[in-house]
């Protein structure tokens, strides 16, 4: 029954998945036909950003589309009463529907994963930014807990909800708040983080991407180590270890002396430099990929469960 209920969603499925899985597979060889290796981030940077973010939004489909009819068009339309009383228990009825159809949500989400972390392995390897918070989710085999947790969250809270529209677009927005939340609040601390001091000469200033805040406070940002990803970058440090002052870096940044130099910064980089500052920087190296990997999908599992248990117990 669970099957048969389930046929118009992945007939659906199935018409978006076989494009997008040739898609794929013709790009990877287009990628591996390249002459020159170190072009391709450059070539497929927009292509990579593009199919990422599109990638992001398989688990919130997953769970307003999948996750949220499944017990909340039941409870609408007052179905359940024939449902649960057949002869098999309520527990065992969505116990059923949670397994068969979580599993199916993992088995898309993962193919789609592993097609694009094929196709795009030559770039990665060029890219080094393996860590980057849009790429990363779209890599490996996280995005099976991701499927599993927007799938159950759905489920779950159309339980709780009753309602199928309102369910949809509360697992919607849930599912997005975590793919938010996580790669800022928890994936940084999965292993402890290296440490380094990087002085910031002129050189290295002209490198960042940003420099100064809105608030006009010491800040350079932007910052790069080769094979690895930085989770947190102090502000502009003096010899002694104290934050630059917001007078002497604004100094620099308005009065700088004109010397001609050229770079990102110019002539502020230079003023900046001679003040023999640097920044204080954590990083997790890329040798960490996989690890932090499983450690994702293993805290999206239990999430998952979590859900899960907490399902079984309310339909009771």
């Amino acid at each position: 029954m669970t099957l048969r209920q389930f046929r118009v969603p992945a007939l659906v499925a199935a018409i978006l998945f076989v494009p997008a899985a040739g898609y794929l597979v013709h790009l990877g060889q287009d990628i591996r036909a390249a002459r020159d290796p170190s072009q391709l981030p450059s070539q497929y940077e927009q292509t990579m950003l593009f199919l990422a973010a599109g990638f992001a939004l398989v688990p919130t489909l997953i769970g307003a589309f999948w996750g949220a009819p499944l017990v909340a068009r039941e409870l609408e339309t007052g179905t359940q009463r024939l449902a649960w009383n057949q002869s098999v228990p309520r527990r065992r009825w969505l116990a059923v529907k949670l397994t068969v159809l979580g599993l199916t949500s993992m088995a898309a989400a993962g193919t789609l994963s592993a097609l694009l972390t094929w196709a795009a392995a030559p770039v990665d390897e060029v890219a080094d930014e393996r860590f980057s918070t849009i790429l990363f989710g779209a890599r490996g085999i996280a995005p099976i807990g991701y499927a599993a947790f927007a799938f159950t969250l759905g489920a779950v809270t159309g339980l709780l909800v009753r309602r199928t529209l309102p369910t949809m677009a509360l697992a919607f927005l849930a599912v997005i708040a975590m793919q938010f939340a996580v790669p800022n609040l928890l994936r940084p601390h999965y292993m402890p983080p290296e440490r380094i001091t990087a002085p910031m000469t002129a050189d290295a200033i002209n490198q960042a991407r940003m420099l100064g805040s809105i608030t006009g406070g010491p800040v350079v940002g932007g910052l790069r180590i080769p094979h690895a990803w930085i989770t947190h970058a102090s502000n502009l440090l003096t010899p002694d270890g104290r934050q630059l002052s917001d007078a002497a870096f604004n100094e620099c940044f308005t009065n700088a002396p004109k010397t001609g130099a050229t770079g990102t910064f110019g002539d502020i980089a230079v003023c900046l430099g001679k003040l023999d500052l640097h920044v204080d920087l954590t990083y997790q190296p890329n040798r960490r990929f996989w690890p932090f990997q499983w450690i994702e999908l293993a805290l999206y599992l239990a999430f998952s469960a979590l859900l899960a248990a907490i399902g079984l117990r309310t339909v009771r």
